[in-house]
């Protein structure tokens, strides 16, 4: 435990990142019901071609310097919806693509907010300053509905530890999802006999499929069996629900390789996530044989249900997204430790809503045990606790940054020191918050809150990009070897 008395001098930089509501991005538009849809279609189809061209020349307009490849969305669009034509006969590129336009809205992803921030160092650090680093961050951004996508900013940590974010530019564009996306049979009948999907008709479908399979082969595969269980329908299609369901969970998406990061976001996709991705924790992980990835955590929702989610990815261009299995899989704030610890991944967790939790595992989709770290103790953590983004290593132990929530829901950030051979020790914790939210850090989208999701060191400085009141982000310093110090004065 920290001395009492001991004071940490904690830097606020001043530099904040604002939310954005001009930063749009197109999306599907469907209409409630089919009747409605076809009634569309008819309507342009009644239009005369001179009508439709100048329609479309009127869209393409208003909405230009908005998007990128706005007109082979609006044809993709098309494609999805030319089932609502009463006819097979050709149609004009213009009145397919004005079709397309009916049927697609924008987006203002970051309209409500833009918070709970996680850093880790680019995978690209060329051409910069001696002494600098390039960073990217991962924001959670929130637009109408309430609905949560994660949301991707660049930028710099001088010699001296001062802090530059890089513009973004005025164009965001959803990733395409990989159409070949492969899928590992041993994997996949794992997660569904951790679901408690085991049945003589499942092992069929999956018995026709090779060791590594497409969404399509997949599709097709449950198909066939669909069509020879036509006799007991009824019983059959929960099992094909959940497959295809696990299926669409499970994910690869790719962004435009030339974009800027600050285009770049993971947009709910699948089922599990239509109300939102939240508070993504990524970590630069380094494997035994010295090869870096980045993984990351989050949390899905769909309205009821939260589904901790795991992301991969080298470049931050292309996204492997899949579910996280196993009994001890529940609630939000997972964070997974940068390395290995004594042969298994580590994670620190929260699954009582209370307290902190470590979870090691030989598998990284795969979670079976968890062992209690630490419980609320101090007066601003007498509601919760829990991890604010992955531990960081150093000298003297694994770092880890902590939420605590207080009375009137007022969430602080502190920090705690564990044993680099033994995580499960704890080796030091501040007695007082870190950071608390200052009056002029207390109003937002959620008042009284100060959250990170990581934090990174740089020039002897530990860095903290920290959300004000879910809302905006900022960003603070604090020398390491005082934090440190701090941490273990008590020892």
């Amino acid at each position: 435990m920290t001395a009492p008395g001991y004071r940490l001098t904690v830097e606020r930089t001043g530099v904040l990142l604002r939310p954005n509501n001009a930063r749009v991005l197109y999306r599907p538009f469907e209409p409630p019901s089919r009747e409605r849809a076809m009634k569309i279609v008819a309507r342009v189809m009644e239009l005369s071609d001179a009508a439709v061209e100048i329609l479309l020349a009127a869209v393409l307009s208003e909405f230009h310097g908005r998007h990128q490849r706005l007109q082979q969305f609006f044809s993709d669009r098309f494609e999805v919806v030319q089932q609502h034509l009463l006819t097979d006969r050709p149609l004009a590129e213009s009145r397919r693509q004005l079709i397309g336009a009916y049927f697609t809205q924008e987006y203002a992803l970051e309209s409500a907010a833009l918070f709970n921030p996680s850093i880790v160092w680019h995978p690209d650090q060329a051409g910069l300053p001696e002494g600098s680093r390039r960073f990217i961050l991962s924001l959670r951004a929130v637009g109408e509905g309430h609905v949560s996508s994660v949301g991707f900013r660049s930028g710099l940590v001088d010699a001296d530890g001062r802090i530059s974010l890089d513009s973004p530019t005025g164009y965001v564009t959803a990733p395409a999802v990989v159409a070949n996306a492969q899928y590992d049979k041993d994997l996949f009948l794992r997660k569904l006999s951790e679901l408690g999907i085991v049945d003589s008709v499942v092992e069929a479908v999956f018995g026709g499929l090779e060791d590594r399979f497409t969404l399509g082969e997949l599709a097709a595969a449950v198909a066939r069996v669909a069509r020879q269980q036509r006799g007991r329908r009824g019983d059959w299609e929960p099992y094909e629900r959940a497959i295809m369901a696990l299926a669409r969970a499970n994910y690869e998406i790719e962004c435009d390789p030339a974009s800027d990061v600050s285009e770049r976001v993971i947009f709910p996709y699948s089922p599990a996530e239509t109300n939102g991705i939240e508070d993504a924790r990524f970590v630069r992980f380094t494997d035994d044989d010295g090869s870096v990835r980045y993984y990351a955590t989050f949390t899905a929702f769909d309205g009821s249900v939260v589904l901790p989610q795991f992301v991969e990815t080298d470049d931050f261009v292309r996204f492997r997204v899949s579910t996280l299995n196993g009994p001890e899989i529940a609630g939000k704030g997972m964070a997974l430790f940068p390395r290995k610890i004594a042969g298994c991944y580590a994670m620190l967790s929260r699954q009582d809503g209370e307290n902190l939790f470590y979870m090691e595992s030989d598998m990284l989709h795969f979670w079976h045990s968890k062992r209690l770290l630490m419980k609320p103790t101090e007066p601003w953590e007498y509601v919760q606790i829990g991890n604010c983004g992955s531990p960081i290593e150093t000298e003297e132990g694994w770092l880890v940054l902590t939420h605590g929530v207080g009375a009137m829901r007022k969430y602080s950030i502190g920090a705690v020191l564990l044993d680099l051979d033994d995580p499960t020790r704890v080796l030091g914790r501040l007695r007082e918050p870190l950071l608390s939210p200052t009056e002029n850090e207390r109003a937002g989208y959620v008042p009284n809150v100060v959250y990170t999701c990581g934090a990174i060191v740089h020039a002897g400085r530990l860095v903290v990009p920290y959300s004000m009141s879910d809302y905006v982000t900022a960003f603070a310093t604090v020398r390491l070897e005082e934090l440190l110090g701090a941490l273990t004065a008590g020892r």
